[in-house]
């Protein structure tokens, strides 16, 4: 009976967690932005906390945070802007200059006996749909702003809660000592792991900025931008983020500057993923190869783009609750990616 009681449990949990996950999808309208508040607002509460250490008023406080977020976003938002309307008016001339060397290394392939039909390859290797395919999803990139002034007052009011939750949580329970230790201890993993994880996201877009700036490739701050994004993605983040300036540069400056562009993605996620971020992160916070998979695949159906953007954050956070709590340490270990 007991076995069965646990098989029913399983199943009860299961369908829960179906129905959750298709109520989020439903709601990801307004799902999205709430997600984006909260991890605005947990990467900012360090920030608060030292603040009101040094006797500043939480309002006060908030207030330059606030500011502090507003013009970041604010001058990303005009860089990036700036950088897709002048990519979108170029799209036609790279689509030219693609058909071009696609040509080009069709009748290389022949000279060498590598007899390949132009109107076969064309086929498989579209240049056009491609490169409307990098706009487009440069576009979705750019949309989450649209949502500025929602993520920026919810931020607000969650700064404003955050402050006061220790008191409330206190008030609520009476002896409240263990709750709050544990989720002290919650919280402050999650903060560390967003903090360093900004931070190296931060410089990995920087670099590459840099990088593909000396080579002359056309935009360096939006594929700045898109590496700073795909940096939250472990394994194929990079990936990802490589392909459209590796693309251009090949469209604009020929297939040697596309290699020196490739190699400088490579080198610098090599010593970011390999040796920098390591060094602070650590190795506690890993998810296995197969978990990483399945949560971009989850989080990217159930919330698009901004999904796949947050969907390990998501789940590293939920790995944090799990390790959190005896009863479910399992479920932590099970999503460890580095278990002798």
């Amino acid at each position: 009976m007991s076995e069965l009681s646990r098989g029913v449990s399983w199943l009860v949990s299961l369908a829960a967690l179906v129905i959750i996950i298709a109520g989020l999808k439903a709601a990801s309208e307004v799902v999205v932005p709430l997600m984006l508040s909260a991890f605005i607002a947990i990467i900012c509460a360090p920030m608060l906390s030292g603040l009101r250490k040094k006797s500043v008023p939480t309002w006060l406080a908030i207030l330059l945070i606030v500011t502090l977020i507003i013009l970041s976003v604010s001058s990303l938002g005009v860089f990036v802007g700036a950088s897709l309307d002048g990519f979108n008016k170029e799209l036609p001339n790279y689509k030219l200059r693609m058909i071009k060397e696609l040509d080009w290394i069709i009748t290389l392939g022949n000279s060498l006996g590598l007899h390949v039909s132009e109107q076969q390859v064309r086929g498989y290797f579209d240049p056009s749909v491609l490169m409307q395919m990098v706009a487009n999803t440069l576009s979705g990139l750019g949309n989450v702003l649209t949502n500025t002034f929602l993520v920026i007052m919810t931020v607000v009011f969650m700064l404003f809660e955050a402050a006061d939750f220790p008191a409330k949580l206190s008030h609520a329970l009476g002896d409240a000592r263990s709750s709050l230790k544990n989720f002290k201890d919650f919280a402050n993993a999650v903060n560390r792991y967003l903090a360093i994880k900004t931070s190296v996201s931060i410089l990995t877009g920087c670099v590459v900025s840099l990088w593909l700036f000396i080579l002359g490739v056309d935009f360096p701050i939006l594929w700045g931008v898109s590496a700073f994004l795909l940096n939250f993605v472990p394994n194929i983040g990079s990936i990802i983020a490589a392909i459209p300036a590796v693309m251009l540069a090949f469209v604009q400056l020929g297939g040697f500057a596309a290699g020196l562009t490739g190699l400088g993605f490579i080198v610098i996620n090599l010593v970011v993923g390999n040796i920098i971020e390591p060094r602070y992160m650590g190795k506690g916070l890993g998810l296995s190869t197969l978990v990483v998979f399945l949560s971009l695949l989850l989080w990217g159906w159930v919330f698009g783009p901004v999904g796949m953007l947050l969907s390990i954050p998501l789940t590293i956070i939920v790995k944090i609750a799990m390790e959190a709590n005896p009863k479910t340490h399992w479920v932590a270990v099970i999503l460890d990616g580095h278990r002798d």
